[in-house]
């Protein structure tokens, strides 16, 4: 699985207005309603229902939150990059700018935690958090993470 498969370039945002984690699912959720036809109340009532459980901030300023779905064909994600980090909950309690969220069918075990290992093995590389960091423009942002494995295995 690659990065590339369930990530699509219109779904990757540089934001500069969000202040909150609730804002951000919101974010979420109009996004994957336009880049994947999924229903905007149903990702973000799914998301915040995920992050009651426990926060999906996993440290270093990277949260990767994550929803199962009824009405998702595939595993799929949206990148969204921060200009002004905000309070997630984290594990080391610093706040997220990095966030890459994952929505899959509700039936689809493997599938789903593959892609997240996959997500977080990526955002584990701190030289390329600080490009994707760095960049503001989404097509970059983009390239940047979807080459990253390309990157790794040559």
């Amino acid at each position: 699985m690659e990065i590339s498969a369930i990530l699509k370039p219109e779904a990757v945002r540089l934001l500069s207005a969000v202040s909150s984690k609730k804002r951000l699912f919101q974010e979420l959720g109009a996004v994957a309603e336009s880049a994947y036809g999924l229903n905007r109340t149903t990702v973000i009532d799914a998301l915040q229902e995920r992050e009651s459980l426990g926060p999906t901030g996993v440290g270093n300023g990277v949260a990767l939150p994550h929803a199962r779905l009824g009405d998702s064909a595939e595993v799929t994600g949206a990148l969204m990059v921060l200009e002004k980090p905000v309070e997630f909950g984290a594990v080391d309690r610093q706040p997220v700018d990095i966030v890459f969220a994952l929505f899959a069918p509700a039936d689809s075990g493997a599938e789903h935690l593959k892609a997240l290992a996959l997500v977080s093995r990526t955002l584990r590389n701190p030289s390329l958090c600080g490009k994707l960091r760095s960049n503001s423009d989404p097509a970059t942002l983009y390239t940047i993470v979807s080459e990253a494995q390309a990157i790794k295995a040559a």
